[in-house]
């Protein structure tokens, strides 16, 4: 009996030498390459947290010096967040955030870089769609309107359709396009949420322009009961 075990294990041991004479190469391999992707994986996420992190304490900076109004700091801070984080999440909105100190202070050609960098370099539309929003604002402050109005072109993030639409209207209005102004304003008017108080303004400057939208009032009413 003990010799027939012995004989079956040593069947079996030779079967398994044979077996890893074939394949081990591949399954060593194998091995190494998802315990290789494991651990990539695993610094990415690190990496990752450690730059949300770093970009997070930098923002905490800028936000500090913009209302401080400190706005040599916030353009500095900010430089050093698109040097260093530019894909996070913390860098775009420390753009919107210089951008906007920098032009409360008078300097307009800065925050018109900020905003532009911003459009063309956040990872997230709704970002991008927000600085060429703002700036888009700015460049009709300067009487910019075509340009202004191609930069309502780019911003397309679908949450604020109703606010680019306002903002065209704005710039037409001020071209003299008055048609085309009420137009815009009809969109954003319809576009955006009843429950929205911003609503109210563009029923305002619908109403400036003698069209103010009072057939579909009744119909908002009831369906906001």
């Amino acid at each position: 009996m003990a010799t027939n075990l012995d004989l079956e294990e040593q069947e079996q041991l030779d079967q398994l030498k044979h077996f890893w004479k074939q394949y081990g190469n591949l399954i060593t391999w194998l091995l190494v390459a998802v315990l290789g992707a494991y651990a990539a994986w695993n610094g990415w996420n690190w990496w990752q947290r450690d730059q949300a992190v770093k970009a997070g304490a930098m923002f905490d900076e800028l936000d500090k010096a913009a209302q401080a109004g400190d706005v040599e700091r916030a353009t500095r801070v900010f430089a050093d967040l698109k040097e260093r984080f530019p894909r996070t999440a913390f860098t775009q909105q420390g753009g919107l955030l210089a951008a906007k100190v920098q032009f409360e202070k008078g300097q307009v050609d800065a925050a018109r870089a900020t905003l532009t960098w911003v459009g063309e370099h956040a990872t997230e539309t709704e970002y991008q769609t927000l600085a060429h929003l703002r700036l888009a604002a700015v460049l009709m402050e300067q009487k910019k309107y075509d340009e202004a109005l191609k930069e309502l072109d780019a911003a397309t993030a679908k949450e604020f359709e109703a606010l680019v639409a306002d903002r065209r209207g704005d710039i037409l209005q001020a071209q003299g396009k008055k048609d085309a102004a009420k137009a815009a304003y009809l969109k954003a008017w319809q576009t955006m949420d009843p429950k929205v108080e911003y609503r109210r303004l563009i029923d305002a400057k619908l109403t400036a322009l003698g069209a103010a939208p009072d057939a579909d009032k009744p119909k908002t009413a009831e369906a906001s009961k």
